[in-house]
């Protein structure tokens, strides 16, 4: 699947995650993260989030990740929303 513009999903509210997801003209997944819990739980976001777009298929696409205490399943559930705004 290819990304044809750049989207954005999620708040920087308290315990959510704002999602910019855009096309990368250089190949491969880029992913830019940060998070107010990065030592503890860094690892943790990026794999859910490059996870998530492995399942839908991504390819050639830079992600950018501001994270403010988000659980797995709202950062699932922001990727998924912002690659489909991006497909659209």
């Amino acid at each position: 699947m290819k990304i044809n513009k750049v989207a954005k999903a999620g708040t920087l509210e308290s315990n959510d995650i704002l999602i910019m997801i855009m096309p990368n003209e250089n190949s491969g997944i880029e992913l830019e993260l940060e998070s107010i819990v990065m030592k503890q739980f860094g690892n943790q976001i990026k794999s859910v989030i490059l996870n998530k777009i492995d399942e839908l298929g991504l390819e050639d696409v830079v992600i950018k990740a501001q994270d403010k205490g988000a659980l797995d399943y709202t950062i699932r559930a922001r990727v998924q929303t912002a690659v489909e705004r991006a497909v659209e």
